[in-house]
């Protein structure tokens, strides 16, 4: 998002300067002998090695071919996160230490860097990008504010993907917390998520939102339970007020379920059971409704179904975080606690944002 010697072709191209001590250190993770139980456990974390490629054009230059991670995406949402206390390597001379310190003089206090994020927008179908100079100005006040927005779909709080990051972040810290063999600086991760919406058919049946106090009970009756609009059709309706429904194309044309639902005086029960959720990677992460777009008192209840999914499903959301930038890893006998400050610091203000 940031590198200018950057660039996509299916697979991720990153050049190779000679005083990179990632070449040194990349043959070694990368290598097919390696036997190290350390470095190949930090292959997991790293975008996928494709061996190293030259342009025809200047067969003197040498690049890394390395895993596209957003290939895979729809409609990718991308954040670039730079981790550590320090952004300069022992080697830096005074005047780069304090050119780096310059560019974000929390970075030590806080141990992250937002460098940039292009978050997809549903109910706009559009993209909103923010760059590094968005990342630098945030404080320990509004840095948590400033990372949510990144998992915000314009209709609500992608839970489930923070949810999934958290893991993804913590694998990583255990791997730091448990090696001495290397130092990174100036050392990003990269995260991905899928931002579209195409839920495929659900089931709506057992869990009672009129049991939860946002219902009362006397809202449906009969057969005549919801009219349906182009994304929710009721497909049938049972006699203990049980239905079902089929959710379509997408929340970016939701419309207001029909006021007839609450206008029946019968006591029957508007009940909501989600199934079939191990297929549930695409609607899960889309399907989200909200205040504007909904009726009546039964808005927070499906929000609570629909945008605030339990721990179990958010675990499997489609989501990315690899480990990126090595201009500047370098051999060490210590934990990389600068490392691992910023990865921690990151953990709790994630963490803030999902209980919130």
């Amino acid at each position: 998002m940031h590198c200018s010697n950057r660039a996509v072709l299916g697979t991720e191209v990153v050049k190779i300067d000679e005083s990179w001590s990632y070449h040194t250190s990349s043959k070694e993770v990368y290598d097919s002998d390696c036997c190290d139980s350390v470095l190949l456990e930090l292959r997991e974390y790293l975008p996928k090695y494709f061996g190293v490629w030259s342009p025809p054009t200047a067969p003197n230059d040498t690049y890394l071919k390395l895993e596209d991670v957003t290939r895979k995406f729809k409609k990718p949402c991308i954040m670039d996160v730079k981790i550590g206390q320090k952004s300069y390597d022992p080697y830096a001379s005074a005047e780069k230490i304090q050119q780096q310190v310059s560019k974000y003089p929390l970075m030590e206090e806080i141990g992250f860097l937002v460098l940039g994020m292009r978050v997809y927008h549903v109910s706009s179908d559009s993209y909103e990008t923010q760059n590094q100079h968005y990342g630098r100005s945030l404080t320990k006040e509004t840095v948590k504010d400033g990372i949510s927005k990144f998992f915000h779909s314009g209709y609500c709080l992608r839970k489930d993907v923070i949810a999934a990051s958290i893991q993804k972040v913590e694998k990583i810290l255990e791997w730091f917390e448990r090696q001495k063999q290397l130092n990174f600086y100036a050392s990003s991760l990269l995260f991905v998520y899928e931002g579209s919406c195409q839920p495929p058919t659900m089931r709506l049946g057992d869990v009672t939102l009129a049991e939860k106090g946002g219902v009362p009970k006397g809202l449906l009756s009969g057969g005549d339970v919801l009219e349906y609009n182009n994304n929710i059709h009721v497909i049938n309706s049972t006699e203990n007020g049980k239905i079902e429904a089929s959710v379509g194309k997408g929340l970016s044309k939701f419309y207001a379920l029909h006021k007839k639902a609450y206008s029946k005086r019968h006591h029957g029960q508007l009940s909501l059971k989600v199934e079939n959720l191990e297929q549930d990677n695409m609607w899960k992460s889309s399907t989200c409704i909200t205040q504007e777009h909904l009726n009546g008192n039964v808005i927070p209840q499906l929000e609570k179904v629909f945008c605030h999914m339990p721990a179990d499903i958010k675990e499997s959301a489609n989501v990315e975080v690899r480990m990126i930038d090595f201009a500047h890893v370098f051999p060490s006998n210590t934990k990389d606690e600068g490392y691992i400050y910023g990865l921690k610091n990151l953990i709790t203000v994630l963490q803030n944002i999902l209980d919130n």
